[in-house]
């Protein structure tokens, strides 16, 4: 058994395609057939159900995935390791961003850890913070920087806090508000909203605001997009609530300060287990280290 093949292995299972997983490995898909044919005939199982339209791994192949993904970051961990001891960084760098990332400037802290250490192949992936979480605990994702109602602690997982904000009522120009500089949450109770979709964390704190101050709000719009959301406002179809630095006061929207808004917490996350000489190096370019 090599290493190729278990690369090969992971990358049918993640592609359900045998030639898309042959062009993200940069070989001809007969050879990566012929590998993973030769590795099933070692094992004496079959890893992957096929047939004209579809893949996917096997009971065994779902077993086999588990370790042989395990493998592959052990071997890259080992690489990187014995590189850094050496004074030069590679291995891979996972970074997982919300939407709504308003304290650093990711793409620039990239740009800067790339020129520093070109040997690290760096990947960018987009969602919510509780799938980072357990993406980061997990070991798929290496850091990220999430939105929550406050801070939190989580097993595995380190965080660090970037920055505190009170969220601002969003409103369109010409909405009724739209001329106050600042108001309370009991004055929106009669609005339409939009926000994130139910139970994420970037929805949590103004449901739970709206809770405390017995407030009973209609949500008729959910999005994970902020373009989408400020579109739905600039329309004159709903309100959110968003942080101060997503929207910018211009002829069709306007923000106005809430007294007794929600706060919301963007933090830096990454394991705490072990973390490899990139991830340490990437947190010190975002944290100023």
């Amino acid at each position: 058994m090599e290493l190729q093949q278990m690369r090969y292995v992971v990358a049918v299972a993640q592609e359900r395609n045998f030639t898309r997983a042959a062009e993200r490995c940069h070989v001809v898909q007969s050879a990566l057939s012929h590998q993973i044919k030769a590795l099933e005939r070692e094992l004496g199982v079959t890893l992957f159900a096929r047939s004209s339209r579809r893949v996917e791994p096997t009971a065994a192949g779902e077993a086999f995935l588990v370790a042989a993904r395990a493998s592959l970051q052990a071997a890259d961990r080992a690489i990187a390791d014995a590189a850094a001891a050496s004074g030069e960084i590679r291995g891979t760098l996972t970074v997982g961003l919300i939407p709504t990332v308003t304290a650093i400037d990711v793409p620039a802290a990239l740009a800067r850890f790339h020129r520093n250490h070109p040997a690290v192949r760096i990947s960018v992936r987009t969602g919510g913070s509780d799938e980072f979480i357990a993406a980061i605990a997990g070991g798929t994702v290496d850091v990220a920087v999430l939105g929550l109602p406050d801070e939190q602690s989580h097993r595995g997982v380190v965080m660090r806090t970037l920055a505190r904000e009170r969220l601002v009522a969003v409103v369109a120009a010409d909405h009724p508000l739209a001329a106050r500089r600042r108001i309370r949450l009991a004055d929106l109770a009669d609005e339409t909203f939009v926000d994130f979709p139910d139970r994420t964390p970037g929805r949590t704190q103004s449901d739970l605001a709206f809770a405390n101050a017995g407030i009973r709000r209609e949500v008729a719009f959910e999005a994970m997009s902020t373009d989408l959301i400020l579109d739905l406002v600039r329309h004159g179809l709903a309100v959110a609530l968003l942080g101060p630095g997503l929207v910018s006061d211009g002829d069709d929207l306007r923000t106005i300060a809430l007294t007794d808004g929600p706060t919301r917490v963007q933090c830096l996350a990454w394991s705490d287990f072990n973390a490899s000489p990139a991830v340490r190096a990437f947190v010190g370019v975002l944290l100023g280290d």
